[in-house]
């Protein structure tokens, strides 16, 4: 994750660090908690660019790219 979030040319510049929060072998689940640095408030950023579908897209892209 740290590796996909820095190198997006969308959130790499506000993207801080990726951590496991929880992990699970039976059900193959993982919780992680990403941080970000977000800048004084812009209008609209934290609406698109911290949206929560835009974050989790960023990852779905990576993995998409990668296949």
């Amino acid at each position: 994750l740290t590796d996909v979030y820095s190198s997006s040319p969308a959130l790499g510049r506000y993207f801080r660090s990726a951590q496991v929060v929880y992990f699970s072998n039976e059900s193959s689940t993982v919780f992680y908690q990403l941080q970000f640095s977000v800048p004084p408030s812009t209008e609209g950023f934290m609406e698109n660019t911290m949206n929560p579908d835009f974050i989790r897209n960023v990852l779905r892209q990576n993995i998409y790219d990668d296949d």
